[in-house]
C-alpha cells in the first residue's frame, strides 16, 4: 500500500533547489505553446514544486490570466509564494492531487508535467479528479517522461544490470512509473476526451562535456534513490562505493550518451460533460 504522507520519491532538504536547476524557460515554453497557453486563460498547474514553472506560465496568459500552482509540499508552497505569489493573477495551495479538489473555479487548461511518474498507482485517478476540475471544452495537457533513466551508451554491464534492479524496486516499492509518458494517450482515451494530440520531445539529451545542471540533477538522484536501493549495491564490486565511482566516471566521461523521450498528449473535454 502506498503511504500517501511520504511517498514522493525524490524528496529531500535540496529538492527544491534541484527542481529548480533542471528547468530550462525555453523547454517550457515551447510545451506550454503547444498545449495552447495564451493570454486571459484560467490554468490549473497540477503538481507545481516550488513555482518555478507556475511562474513561466502565468508570463504566457498575462494579461487577464489567473494561474494556481497546487503541491503536495507545504515547505515547496511556502517558498512558491515567497518566490512567485506577489504577481497579480497567480495563486498557490497545499493538496493532495491524489484526491478531490474542492471549492476552486474550472479551469481552461490543466498542466500536469512531470506528476504522473511519482504516482503509478493512482494516475487514472488523478485524471479522472482532475478532469472534474476542468470546464468543458477546456484542454488537459499531460507531459511525461518514458523509460526515464534508462536510456545509456555505453554503460558497463555491470552497471546497467544494477540501475534495472533499482527502477524495477523503484516501481514496486516507491510507486515510481519509468513508463509513465507512453500512459498518458490512453489516461485521455479512457476518460472520453477529444481531440486527443500527442508529441514527442527530447528531455535528456546529455553528449559530450557534462552541463552543470545536469550533473547536479543525476548527482542528486543518484544520492537520494541509493539510500532507498541500498541493499541491491551488496553484490556490486566494492559495493555502493564502487558503484557510485564507476558512476561518476561514466556520467563525466565525454563519450557516453544519454537521453530520455518526454511525450505530450493534450485532450479536450467534450462539451456535453
Amino acid at each position: 500500500m502506498v503511504n500517501r504522507n511520504n511517498s514522493y520519491l525524490m524528496e529531500n532538504l535540496e529538492e527544491a533547489i534541484r527542481l529548480e536547476i533542471k528547468t530550462v524557460p525555453e523547454a517550457v515554453r515551447k510545451q506550454a505553446l503547444w498545449c495552447g497557453l495564451k493570454p486571459g486563460l484560467r490554468v490549473l498547474d497540477a503538481g507545481c514544486g516550488a513555482g518555478k514553472v507556475t511562474s513561466l506560465l502565468h508570463d504566457m496568459i498575462m494579461p487577464g490570466g489567473h494561474i494556481l500552482g497546487v503541491d503536495s509540499s507545504e515547505e515547496r508552497i511556502l517558498l512558491a509564494r515567497k518566490q512567485y505569489g506577489r504577481k497579480t493573477g497567480i495563486e498557490f495551495q497545499t493538496h493532495d492531487l491524489r484526491g478531490p479538489i474542492e471549492g476552486v473555479e474550472l479551469f481552461d487548461i490543466i498542466w500536469v508535467r512531470f506528476f504522473l511518474e511519482y504516482n503509478r498507482k493512482e494516475g487514472p485517478e488523478v485524471i479522472k479528479t482532475l478532469s472534474s476540475c476542468l470546464k468543458p471544452g477546456g484542454y488537459l495537457c499531460l507531459i511525461d517522461l518514458d523509460r526515464n533513466c534508462l536510456n545509456h551508451y555505453e554503460m558497463p554491464a555491470k552497471m546497467e544490470d544494477v540501475l534495472n534492479k533499482i527502477m524495477k524496486k523503484l516501481e514496486r516499492d516507491f510507486n515510481f512509473d519509468p513508463y509513465a509518458g507512453k500512459k498518458l494517450y490512453a489516461y485521455l482515451f479512457d476518460q472520453g476526451f477529444e481531440n486527443i494530440e500527442v508529441d514527442l520531445m527530447a528531455h535528456h539529451l546529455i553528449y559530450g562535456e557534462l552541463q552543470g545542471k545536469d550533473a547536479f540533477n543525476w548527482l542528486k538522484k543518484e544520492e537520494v534513490i541509493s539510500k532507498k536501493t541500498k541493499t541491491l549495491f551488496k553484490n556490486y564490486p566494492g559495493g555502493h562505493s564502487g558503484f557510485y565511482k564507476d558512476f561518476i566516471e561514466y556520467l563525466y566521461n565525454p563519450r557516453r550518451f544519454i537521453y530520455t523521450p518526454m511525450i505530450l498528449c493534450k485532450g479536450r473535454k467534450p462539451l456535453s460533460s
